[in-house]
């Protein structure tokens, strides 16, 4: 069972990004009923929450990045996604998901955002 992450990369201030988390070995209804969530991590700080769905599809956004990042899950594809527009220097980390379902509790390996100014 691995939890994917991709999608990061290098990019200018105001620009875009998408990353996605691929759960591969776990079944539909498990997948579903999870919440899941991003986080990241700057250099010399602590990981701290991004964004966060619910198995209903209610989402909560830390103020940083609020109006600016979308989170979405698709279910059928055991996929999560973080969409990330008008990104700032600020934003640079280290973004890793998680996966809290009924069987554990699960994190990607992360994968690297670059903003440059």
């Amino acid at each position: 069972v691995q939890l994917q992450a991709s999608g990061g990369g290098l990019v200018q201030a105001g620009g875009s990004l998408r990353l996605s988390c691929a759960r591969s070995g776990m079944i539909l209804s498990t997948f579903t009923g999870a919440a899941v969530d991003w986080y990241r991590q700057a250099p010399g700080k602590q990981r701290e929450f991004v964004a966060g769905i619910t198995s209903g599809r209610a989402t909560n956004y830390a103020a940083s990045v609020k109006d600016r990042f979308t989170i979405s899950k698709d279910n059928r594809k055991r996929t999560i996604y973080l969409q990330m527009d008008s990104l700032r220097p600020e934003d640079t980390g280290v973004y890793y998901c998680n996966i809290n379902a009924d069987t554990g509790n699960f994190w990607g390996q992360g994968t690297q955002v670059t903003v440059s100014s």
